[in-house]
């Protein structure tokens, strides 16, 4: 009988080291099985994309990025955000939700992205959770050079379990206008433009598949040209209106980082408007880089100064804006 019962308790505590044995092998294989290089993880570890990480963490894009995927993400640097007026991650979280969840949203594209593995196609188009984005793929001096709605990778990738992450210089603002001349009619600065493409009878030809790129001069640039007010607009002869307004369209799609890029090694390059005639574009130099740009100019064939871009790069889902702060002028 007592040898029944210590064989019995030999069992017991046989079948309970097994047990123990199976459940340390269970947890060293779920030590195994846990991903600590999923893209929440790689924002998390990467100092200089701390702006974006709180971005991601005060979203839904906190959850849905630890999901197998595979996503890429397009991650402004933290000097892109201060670019942008955000010094920090503190200073972004005093925007609305809104706004952190359009971001969220317009900088992760479903898919895994591999930039400098497309082709070197011009503003090939991807969706992202929000919008469309534009990659253009160049060649530069030999290097190539990848773009991102005009602003510029700043690493070709930084693989994740689930995905990438790209670094770009700017913060890819979302854009609220699948159509361009809404776009125009949107922004407040553009009452008199757009008041002038109406009175042109242009304003549908804007709603169209596209691509268009406008410059749009502001109404003080359209006031100093002799548009003093609406009344002044609607007292001009509609092909009058037509012939100034078709010198501030191309029917492309033109980020300004296009004409930095495709300038090779001149410091001007055309553009070609919908009129026929060309305006020149001039690249600004960057001072503190010598041999990079910052920026450009315009000039109209009737131009006798240079015009300048008050904002660049505004984005439509079938085009470009620029604001301008001077009529770019055929005669003069």
């Amino acid at each position: 009988m007592q040898s029944f019962h210590m064989k019995a308790i030999l069992a017991g505590c046989l079948a309970f080291l097994a047990m123990v044995s199976s459940g340390c092998d269970k947890d060293k294989d779920d030590a195994r099985l846990q991903d600590n290089n999923r893209i929440p993880q790689v924002l998390t570890d990467n100092f200089n994309l701390t702006v974006m990480n709180t971005v991601v963490l005060r979203t839904h894009m906190r959850n849905e990025l630890k999901l197998s995927g595979p996503y890429t993400v397009f991650a402004p640097s933290d000097q892109a955000f201060q670019n942008a007026g955000f010094a920090n991650g503190g200073a972004i979280l005093g925007s609305s939700q809104a706004y952190i969840d359009g971001l969220a949203n317009y900088h992760v594209v479903p898919g895994r992205y591999e930039l400098n593995k497309m082709p070197f196609l011009f503003n090939q188009e991807i969706k992202s959770f929000s919008g469309k984005l534009f990659v253009t793929r160049w060649v530069k001096n030999n290097d190539t050079v990848l773009t991102v709605n005009g602003s510029r990778l700043l690493s070709s990738g930084i693989a994740a379990s689930n995905g990438y992450v790209q670094v770009v210089d700017r913060v890819l603002e979302p854009y609220r206008h699948e159509r361009i001349s809404d776009a125009v009619a949107g922004e407040a600065s553009l009452t008199l433009f757009q008041h002038a493409l109406r009175t042109a009878g242009m304003a549908a030809m804007l709603d169209g598949a596209g691509p268009f790129t406008i410059y749009a001069p502001s109404n003080s640039a359209m006031q100093a040209y002799g548009f003093a007010s609406i009344e002044a607009v609607d007292a001009t002869d509609p092909e009058t209106l037509r012939a100034i307004l078709r010198y501030h369209i191309a029917a492309d799609r033109r980020f300004v980082n296009d004409y930095i890029l495709s300038a090779g090694t001149a410091t001007s390059t055309t553009q070609g408007m919908i009129n026929n005639n060309s305006v020149k574009v001039t690249l600004i130099p960057d001072p503190q880089q010598p041999g990079n740009f910052t920026g450009i100019t315009l000039k109209g064939t009737g131009n006798t100064a240079e015009v300048k871009l008050s904002r660049r790069d505004i984005i439509a889902g079938n085009g470009v804006l620029h604001i301008t702060d001077q009529v770019l002028r055929i005669n003069q």
